[in-house]
């Protein structure tokens, strides 16, 4: 899995990684910071929260441009400053007034800009280290760590937001509101780190920072490919093919930042024991991480020193999970936010158990294509909204809840609901996601392949703005109009990329 694999990618990895824990900080609260900060509506907020996922998205088709005539490295570099000019916006107390909510869309703008220019061309940078031909076999297996990387930042941001406000509100004497511009400071603090982390590394990935002009004229070991009309046109139609689908992909999976956290607000208990309890604590969440990562190189280590090793980091996971559900008493707070931490660490936990299967299968000749695993993720993606659809029967409409809270006369469901919601999404994401930036990377002309790229977060951006639609269902409906609708969708959309899979297949 990470053997024979080119240094820069470690390094654009770890960049990536501080990056998107800042971001994830940031959107793990967003919705319900804009609701307690400037009482705003649920579907006012999931507009806004839509708005600015869909220009963060978006842009990166106008930074893809951009990169490829001025240079990839260039554009991230820009983009990582004014991802951090946002934060810092974002971090200063600027109240509930017109003032504050001018600054708040001054902050979301700079960030949707610099996040525009930053993560589209860095993973250009991270599929150019594969067009050498001695890294081309590896080209999935790299954009999977890549995404799993990416994911060890989310994991650990829900936790950092929760705690970081609550140090605030008991320490500093900061009220709930304010404590907010704290968790958003974190953010900052990621972006310098991100910063020390590429500048740091910079040597190991250089060589493919310049633009596709610039590395052809510079490097005798670059060698960019010249496509036919034809074939380049037949390519961009099957990019365009494959980004119609994701659009209701990314629709239904980031709904966890909005109805999915509205569920966990209204409808989830509010404290958890016992060995469910221990779900919420983001160390044993990594203690399982490295029991799954141990046990697999305890397995694949080809020396007795390795086998050694990995048994002996499985073994510790093992007695501090032990010893933390022997130290277990009364109940644990469970805050809305921190279900967002479920989605990454299933996908840390699972990447190496999906490289697995699809690397055992490719062995055995029968490893489906890219298109076809993600159709696939789009029927995972629906039989995710399935669960949520089971959990949700019985339940008020979500104004009646409000009114029942109110009352004191709620009643809430079990955290396991949604646990197994991001459980069966995260399936779909490791199908659909890492497949789909590593097709981009293969099929894309080579001339255009930054602007391929900023296509596939242009499909983002729509998915993502089309995520208030169901916000806008929250209210007065039943809940499984606004699960139903989900699933729907992802299953129209399967059928959509199953009826074009021949022809995805013959430029795969």
């Amino acid at each position: 899995m990470f053997e024979g694999q080119p240094k820069g990618l470690y390094a654009l990895a770890l960049a990536n990684t501080g990056e998107r824990f800042g971001y994830y900080t940031m959107l793990s609260i967003f919705v319900l910071f804009l609701m307690d900060n400037f009482g705003l509506s649920h579907a006012t907020a999931g507009n806004i929260y839509a708005a600015f996922l869909a220009l963060v998205y978006f842009l990166p088709f106008i930074g893809g441009i951009l990169a490829d005539k001025f240079g990839y490295g260039r554009m991230v570099t820009i983009g990582i400053v004014g991802m951090f000019v946002g934060y810092v916006l974002l971090a200063l107390p600027m109240g509930t007034s017109t003032l504050g909510l001018v600054a708040m869309g001054a902050a979301l703008l700079v960030i949707s800009v610099g996040t525009g220019l930053f993560k589209g061309n860095l993973q250009v940078m991270v599929g150019n280290l594969y067009d050498a031909p001695a890294y081309a076999s590896r080209r999935d297996s790299a954009f999977s760590i890549f995404y799993m990387a990416i994911n060890i930042g989310a994991l650990f941001a829900p936790t950092a937001a929760v705690a970081v406000m609550k140090y605030a509100q008991t320490t500093w004497g900061v009220s709930y509101n304010d404590s907010y511009h704290f968790a958003f400071g974190v953010a900052c603090l990621s972006l310098i780190v991100s910063m020390l982390i590429y500048y740091g590394c910079r040597r190991t990935f250089r060589h493919v920072e310049g633009s596709v002009k610039q590395a052809a004229q510079g490097s005798a070991q670059t060698h960019t490919e010249e496509l036919g009309r034809e074939e380049t046109y037949q390519r961009i139609v099957a990019l365009c093919l494959v980004f119609a689908v994701v659009i209701f992909f990314w629709m239904a999976f980031h709904q966890n930042g909005l109805t999915l956290t509205y569920f966990a607000d209204q409808y989830t208990a509010r404290s958890s024991e016992g060995l469910e309890g221990m779900m919420f604590s983001v160390w044993n969440l990594v203690a399982v991480i490295f029991v799954v990562y141990g046990a697999f190189q305890l397995f694949q280590s080809r020396s007795g020193r390795g086998r050694l090793v990995s048994g002996l980091v499985v073994l510790a996971a093992v007695l501090f999970l032990i010893w933390r559900y022997a130290s277990v008493a009364g109940t644990v707070e469970v805050d809305a936010p921190i279900f967002q931490q479920f989605n990454p660490f299933f996908v840390v936990a699972l990447t190496p158990v999906s490289m697995a299967l699809f690397g055992s299968l490719a062995r055995k000749g029968k490893e489906p294509s890219a298109p076809r695993k993600i159709g696939l993720g789009m029927l995972v993606a629906a039989c995710g909204y399935v669960v949520m659809l089971v959990a949700s029967l019985g339940l008020l409409t979500p104004d009646a809840q409000t009114a029942a809270i109110e009352g004191g006369t709620a009643s809430f469901v079990s955290p396991n609901w949604l646990v197994s919601t991001y459980l069966v999404l995260t399936f779909a994401e490791l199908l659909l996601s890492p497949m789909g930036i590593s097709f981009v990377s293969k099929v894309a002309p080579p001339k255009y392949k930054g602007m391929m790229m900023g296509g596939w977060f242009v499909a983002t951006a729509i998915g993502n703005y089309l995520t208030s639609v169901a916000s806008w269902l929250w209210g007065d409906l039943p809940l499984w109009v606004v699960w139903g609708t989900l699933m729907v969708l992802c299953l129209l959309a399967a059928l959509f990329i199953f009826s074009v899979m021949r022809r995805l297949e013959k430029v795969a």
